[in-house]
């Protein structure tokens, strides 16, 4: 194994190369052409949780006017229970999608395939 320090503690300039090339030995393939994807999907993955938090805080104004306009605490109680399915449920959903997003990304592709 390489040392990626010299011997005066600096980091050797070739340490990264020499990593990313043992990385590409070991079947990642080109890290340099997966970084395009690794952007791509992060961009979409920020996009899909901004979409979310949005709907989310949605939910959250909609369910304060509905608690304040309920007329005893049963009525509170079946507002809120409600709203905590609902975002029990939607948060789920949403990780499935991450990780549903994350694992298409990163999971290994024939060559020639864009998908």
């Amino acid at each position: 194994m390489s040392k990626i320090s010299n011997t005066d503690g600096n980091p050797r300039p070739d340490a990264a190369m020499t990593a990313l090339a043992k990385l590409q030995q070991s079947g990642f393939g080109s890290i340099v052409n997966m970084s395009t994807e690794w952007i791509e999907t992060l961009s979409s993955m920020g996009a899909e949780i901004t979409t979310f938090a949005a709907e989310r805080i949605k939910e959250d104004v909609q369910t304060q006017q509905k608690i304040m306009q309920c007329k005893n605490m049963t009525e509170v109680q079946r507002v809120q229970a409600k709203f905590i399915q609902k975002a029990l449920n939607q948060y789920q959903e949403e990780t499935g999608k991450l990780i549903e997003m994350s694992t298409k990304a990163f999971a290994p592709k024939e060559r020639g395939d864009k998908t």
